[in-house]
């Protein structure tokens, strides 16, 4: 797998601005077959900082009702990367 195929997308949310601001932790949507070193591997080469440590967790398919259709939201990934207190990621810094 590529590099740049792993990372779908940044999660801004209230709770994960809050992690940024506290504790230098990002939160990312992942492909579902990447590992952690492959996780750690592209938030260095993307975003050029270092990573300390990579929490990654399955999210459960969401069931959502359409009239009497009832359809189930797909299961995905989520990265939780710490990185140092003296770093920090710019796309994520003004959001």
């Amino acid at each position: 797998m590529h590099l740049y195929e792993v990372l779908r997308r940044p999660l801004t949310t209230e709770k994960t601005n809050s992690l940024k601001d506290n504790m230098r932790q990002y939160a990312f949507e992942v492909d579902l077959r990447s590992t952690k070193p492959q996780i750690k591997e592209a938030v260095e080469t993307a975003f050029k900082v270092e990573v300390l440590a990579v929490n990654v967790m399955r999210m459960s398919r969401k069931r959502r009702h359409f009239g009497r259709r009832m359809i189930y939201k797909p299961i995905w990934k989520k990265a939780i990367v710490t990185i140092p207190m003296n770093q920090r990621i710019e796309m994520f810094e003004g959001v």
